[in-house]
């Protein structure tokens, strides 16, 4: 697995009257393949989500995906973090399912006859085929979930970093996905409010006013949160 790591990592924002802060210092060593992050809005929980790939960049101290130093390497990183949205809007930009999809393999595929055929082959990989010709506008929200994914993992990046991509889903669709998320080879750090998905995982850290409350075994760490919520 990956090491994703916090080394003293603080993230400050400005205010009326002074800095807020929105993580307070936090040392972690995260090396399991399925990650949750639990706590209630406003808590900190995305913003260390999206730490890890640069996102957020951290008021003070460190963060390294295999060593490779978040602010200084992002680039790199990114090549290794893919990073899905709760909404899938943010990141589907092209006109058609097929072409959404080819815009993430733009830099390993620079033929465009290739590009196209490694994307149809990704949306077959997640039954989107049937679809590779429609508008994005005209996709179910499960459908845009699932495409958003399809072009985040078009990359086969190393880590997924998965911010409540179900919390805008029926149950069905949320089922699907959260079924899909972890089963996926890629190592996963998933934010989330459905406790039931993130007691599936392997560690869960319970994110509560800008710190880690607790940390462990994801079914010990979901039962401290409802015990405490």
């Amino acid at each position: 697995m990956t090491r994703l790591e916090l080394d003293r990592v603080a993230v400050r924002a400005p205010g009326p009257d002074g800095d807020v802060v929105i993580l307070q210092e936090t040392t972690l060593d995260l090396t399991q393949r399925r990650i949750a992050l639990v706590g209630p809005n406003g808590s900190g929980k995305s913003t260390l989500a999206r730490l890890l790939n640069g996102l957020v960049a951290p008021s003070s101290g460190a963060v390294r995906v295999d060593g490779l130093d978040v602010a200084r390497e992002g680039k790199e990183v990114r090549r290794r973090v893919g990073f899905v949205f709760t909404d899938p809007s943010a990141q589907l930009v092209m006109p058609t399912v097929l072409e959404d999809v080819a815009l993430s393999l733009r830099r390993t595929h620079r033929d465009r006859t290739a590009r196209l055929a490694t994307a149809r082959a990704v949306l077959a990989r997640f039954g989107l085929d049937p679809l590779a010709d429609r508008s994005v506008h005209t996709l179910s929200g499960g459908q845009r979930q699932l495409l958003a994914l399809a072009g985040v993992l078009a990359t086969d990046p190393a880590v997924l970093v998965a911010d409540e991509p179900t919390t805008l889903l029926d149950l069905a669709n949320s089922r699907m996905i959260g079924d899909l998320l972890l089963g996926l080879p890629q190592q996963l750090v998933l934010v989330t409010h459905d406790l039931d998905l993130a007691a599936r995982c392997d560690r869960a850290l319970v994110v509560s006013g800008g710190r880690v409350a607790f940390d462990g075994p994801a079914e010990a760490a979901v039962a401290h949160y409802r015990a405490t919520a």
